[in-house]
This record gives structure tokens, sequence and C-alpha cells, in this order.
């Protein structure tokens, strides 16, 4: 058998399979693991561009539209919303796109987030979430996905993502509260839905 077109044709694809262009979009700049705890406060004021409207109160369950703006760091603003509302439960979904983000993921044996930084534009291309109360106070816990102009997409949890050019949100609060719980196992705060306080 002859294959005479064959090995130019794969030596070809190699090379371009191995080029630094090639390698360009789907490279993923490598830093020092950072980790953080899951107790650290929440940023507050960073988001003065954000707009909210009432969609709907049916029996005392609302559905707020946030709409935040170019610059806005999502996390704080939602965290500053619910509690100027008082929030007592919630959950919520967004779409739109970021500047920069940090993601994570919590490492069971150190009980912290590990930081993954996220270098923008990026899609959003789902933003989930819900509020409970953690000692008296409304606790937004949420997770993401993100795209990249190549397709790809990542996620995590939520630890800060700065608007460019919109975020568009929809948050639905609930009458009856929900409460976190320490778990000793891992440190954290989870729902539990039995708890009364």
């Amino acid at each position: 058998m002859r294959f005479p077109l064959l090995f130019p044709l794969l030596a070809a694809g190699l090379g371009l399979l191995l080029s630094p262009a090639a390698h360009a979009q789907t490279k993923k700049v490598m830093h020092a693991i950072e980790y953080q705890s899951p107790d650290k406060p929440v940023a507050k004021g960073q988001a003065p561009g954000l707009q909210s409207k009432l969609l709907s109160d049916q029996n005392g369950v609302k559905t707020y539209l946030l709409v935040f703006a170019k610059g806005d760091e999502v996390l704080s603003g939602l965290s500053d919303f619910v509690a100027a509302q008082q929030v007592q439960a919630a959950h919520f979904s967004a779409i739109g796109a970021f500047s920069k983000a940090t993601t994570a993921w919590f490492d069971p044996q150190k009980k912290q987030y590990r930081l993954n930084h996220v270098a923008g534009p990026i899609e959003l291309v789902s933003l989930l979430g819900d509020v409970a109360l953690s000692d008296g106070k409304p606790v937004v816990h949420a997770h993401l996905a993100v795209g990249y102009p190549d397709g790809r997409v990542e996620g995590g949890h939520l630890i800060e993502a700065y608007v460019f050019p919109t975020v568009e949100l929809v948050l639905t609060v609930y009458t009856t509260p929900l409460y976190k719980k320490a778990d000793p196992e891992t440190d954290l705060h989870l729902i539990d839905p039995a708890a009364t306080h």
C-alpha cells in the first residue's frame, strides 16, 4: 500500500496542533495555588450600578429582577440586596458576562476553598444559587459556569465576579425561612430543612 499524501498531512496536522498559535486559545495560565476560608466575609458596596424591579408578589412570594452594571461585583451586590430586603429564603439564576471572576473548589482535606482566577472577557453561561439564614443574617451561596471564546466552559463556587457588560438575575424570595447549621465534618454552614432557627 502507498500513502504518499498521508504522512505530509499528518505532519502538517501535528504541527498545527503543537504550534503556539493553536495553543493560544486553549492554554490556561497556571498560578500558585491559593486558598480562602469559607468564613471570609463578602465585601459590601461593590455594586453601585445595581438596579432592581419587583416583578411579582403573590401571597408574599416575591420575584425580583436585578440588573448589574459594568464593573459591579455580583456577589457583593446580591448580598447587599438580600440584607436590605431582609430575605430569609430565596433562590436565583442569572445570565450575562464578566470581565473577570474567581471561582473555587472546596478542598475537604484543608476545609478551605481552592481559588481559580478566571481572566475575561467571559460569558456567564449559568449562575445558580440560594439564600438562607446563618446566625440571623442572609447568606448567598452560588455556583457558576463561564464560557471562553473557544467554547470551553468551566465553573465552580462563586467567590467574586465583575460584570461586563451586564448580568441579569431573577431572584425569588419565599416566606418560609431557611436556616444554615454548622457541619462538623467540613466546618461549612449548610442548609438544614429541619432547623427552625
